[in-house]
């Protein structure tokens, strides 16, 4: 079954109001006509109506870095995925191994916000991935098949498809080190494996598994080549017009 690419840019912390509008208004430049793939920006919550207003009449759909599993409360400076949804936001990014890591989200808290994704009409980017450690002492697929077992496979089937996945291995993200192809292709096939396994063959054909670690202009036309790489989750390399263009260019 074919899978439409996706090029997915994570602006983090990064941009103020202003810059980050002369960026969109230059990808709009650079994205006339007609893409074969889908391309998302998330842009920071302070950005996404400035964001929405800046992609009018463009391909460009706009995502969220975050949200809350509640869907209201006294929760001070967390935004809920109705907020989102209201806006329009199409995706949401979650299980980022920074939010794991430097907010301490766990299995179960990344579990009750895809939930509350789906739940409220959003897609959730599903982020997994094994740090330098676990890597070097070959437990990589364990590490990635326990973070699926325990923030996905939950879901029915219907649920499921809603979702993208983003492979990010820790120890290439932000560092300048990729996973090779070789290794990109080798984990999202064990991905699309697992998700066979527990889902069906048809399901696993039709889901989407992004690749992000230091994706780059120069790197992007051979990791988007392997059989089982949909796209990347572009960091760093989606602040600056041209290399995310080149980018985009390699998945349409």
């Amino acid at each position: 079954m074919g899978r439409t690419k996706m090029v997915a840019a994570n602006w983090k912390m990064n941009l103020n109001v202003e810059e980050g509008a002369v960026l969109i208004e230059q990808l709009r430049i650079g994205m006339l006509g007609d893409l074969k793939c889908e391309v998302i920006i998330a842009p920071p919550f302070t950005h996404l109506q400035m964001a929405f207003a800046a992609v009018r009449g463009s391909p460009i759909r706009i995502g969220a870095q975050n949200c809350h599993a509640a869907r209201h409360g006294a929760f001070t400076g967390e935004i809920s995925v109705e907020m989102l949804r209201s806006l329009g936001v199409s995706y949401i990014i979650t299980g980022h191994s920074e939010r794991r890591q430097l907010f301490h989200e766990t299995d179960v808290i990344i579990r009750e916000k895809v939930n509350a994704i789906l739940e409220g009409g959003v897609k959730p980017i599903f982020c997994c991935g094994e740090s330098l450690d676990i890597r070097e002492a070959g437990g990589q697929n364990d590490f990635v098949r326990n973070q699926l077992e325990q923030g996905l496979f939950h879901l029915d089937v219907s649920s499921f498809q809603n979702v993208v996945i983003a492979y990010e291995p820790i120890w290439a993200i932000g560092t300048g080190v990729t996973a090779s192809p070789g290794q990109a292709q080798e984990m999202h096939a064990f991905i699309r494996k697992a998700i066979a396994d527990r889902y069906g063959a048809e399901i696993s054909s039709s889901t989407r598994i992004l690749y992000g670690g230091s994706v780059k202009a120069d790197n992007a036309e051979t990791l988007f080549s392997q059989t089982d790489v949909d796209g990347g989750l572009v960091g760093g390399a989606s602040l600056q017009a041209a290399g995310f263009l080149s980018i985009v260019d390699a998945a349409c």
